[in-house]
């Protein structure tokens, strides 16, 4: 039998069959730990609005909540971010702030944080898989 140095065709099919399997388990699986990591950042931010709303209510207990913008209880993002964040009800006693998913794996995620400091996710299936 003559020495043969490479590998035959079956042989290479049979291995690029496996790698698209474990590729099809794997990627989805992948796409799913992204979305997660980027809804941190949606979590992270909702409470440092929280903590912004309750320093702004500090020296004015009388007033509460009014008045109250992103801009005037220190609230910024630096550099890139996945989402949108709103104060969309601002009453003397209560609030609503948002992150709206605007870009990577977590487009139309929705999640709110409250006076109650609860941080919700509207809709947990609303981001891409």
């Amino acid at each position: 039998m003559k020495n043969s140095d490479g590998f035959t065709l079956i042989e290479l099919l049979v291995v690029i069959t496996i790698i698209g399997i474990l590729a099809s388990l794997a990627i989805p699986k992948y796409f799913n730990y992204l979305a997660k990591s980027q809804q941190v950042e949606a979590r992270t931010n909702l409470s440092a609005i929280y903590v912004g709303m309750l320093a702004y209510t500090a020296p004015k207990e009388l007033k509460g909540f009014e008045g109250a913008t992103l801009k005037n209880i220190g609230f910024s993002t630096d550099g890139r971010s996945y989402y949108t964040y709103t104060l969309s009800i601002v009453m003397t006693n209560r609030f609503l702030g948002g992150a709206i998913g605007v870009s990577g794996q977590v487009v139309g995620d929705v999640w709110e944080i409250d006076q109650d400091r609860e941080i919700k996710d509207t809709d947990p299936q609303s981001y891409h898989r």
